[in-house]
């Protein structure tokens, strides 16, 4: 069954760590893109991203939101009892990120530590999972560190006007008088070739032949290290799996939409997002959107835009939240999350 609920969970805090450099979609592209580009930027709505430099990874940002979450949360290294990666932009193949993590960020060797691969839909199956060992009583305090170095998957970043890089910290914490998660997750590996990077795995290990960039029709060079995107099946399955799945969640917890104080959505790309937004029937006031200047952040968006819009509302008293993330793998999936005297530290860039 893909609905389920977590009780005594307390959702304690979030930081978001973005780099400095800021790429413009239009303005730092050639002037015989340029007319092609804002095109482009009216339909999907992003007009700049944040992209690491060569020597950042998705670690190093995830690093920092952390070390502000723990030290704004008052928290003791030795509390933290577990320490989840949920990324598809690993420092390294093999080992996982969240052993080198548990290190760099001085959790003690008791702190269980692993990674997820996990995209576009990650947020919400990352609160389950950390929320689960929490609810069972296996820990009391554990930390979610979730996003992409998106950006990596172009060598170009001026060739991908869509992708931007962040990294999040979460922390949970066990709370009996914490109200209860409400979940919906779904998985559909039918569609794995919609998103995707061919070349590199095991399935199709690299090859000096791979790294040949060929031109395509927009201009630009790509290889087969490249991420490829199919449009059209992306935007079916967005728009025809994310409302039901919303809709069903909402009636699984028993909460209407005007309960809701914010639905909080991937931010995938502007016709997308709207696309799904008026399928729901929700007003734009209550469907915040950072597209603009931070564009599609992967798995990061949901704590992207919650950091970004969201944090001087959440300051105010209980706020009750439904975030939905959907995308590569295929995957979908929702989490209805009450959320009280939480830690949110200005958005932090390094």
């Amino acid at each position: 069954m893909s609905t389920s609920t977590l009780r005594n969970v307390r959702f304690a805090g979030m930081a978001t760590c973005v780099p400095k450099q800021v790429v413009h979609s239009i303005h730092d592209v050639s002037p015989h893109l340029r007319a092609e580009r804002e095109r482009l930027v009216r339909n999907i709505g992003i007009e700049t991203r944040r992209v690491c430099p060569d020597w950042q990874c998705f670690s190093d940002l995830a690093y920092d939101a952390a070390e502000k979450l723990l030290d704004d949360l008052q928290w003791a290294r030795e509390d933290v009892g577990a320490l989840i990666v949920v990324t598809q932009s690993p420092d390294y193949l093999v080992p996982a990120t969240a052993i080198i993590l548990q290190d760099r960020l001085g959790l003690p060797h008791s702190t269980i530590a692993f990674d997820v691969n996990l995209g576009c839909s990650a947020y919400p199956f990352a609160l389950q999972i950390l929320g689960s060992m929490i609810a069972s009583g296996v820990i009391r305090k554990g930390l979610i560190l979730l996003g992409d170095r998106s950006s990596y998957k172009h060598k170009d970043p001026l060739k991908d006007p869509l992708f931007s890089d962040a990294g999040t910290a979460t922390a949970l914490e066990y709370s009996e008088d914490a109200a209860p998660m409400y979940f919906d997750l779904n998985s559909d590996g039918s569609g794995y070739k919609a998103i995707i990077v061919p070349v590199g795995g095991h399935r199709s290990p690299f090859q000096l032949e791979h790294a040949i960039a060929r031109k395509g029709e927009d201009g630009f060079w790509r290889s087969d290290l490249d991420l490829i995107l199919d449009g059209p099946a992306i935007i079916s399955f967005s728009t025809q799996r994310v409302p039901p799945m919303v809709e069903n969640l909402l009636g699984y917890a028993g909460v209407t939409k005007g309960e809701i104080d914010h639905f909080v959505f991937h931010q995938a790309n502007r016709m997308i997002n709207e696309t799904i937004r008026k399928k729901l029937g929700l007003p734009e006031d209550k469907v915040p959107s950072t597209l603009r200047e931070f564009g599609n952040t992967s798995g990061a968006s949901l704590p992207v835009t919650v950091t970004v819009r969201l944090r001087d509302a959440l300051a105010q008293g209980r706020t009750r939240l439904l975030l939905c993330g959907f995308g590569v793998g295929l995957s979908w999936g929702g989490a209805i999350v009450d959320v009280e005297g939480a830690v949110f530290p200005e958005l932090i860039v390094s």
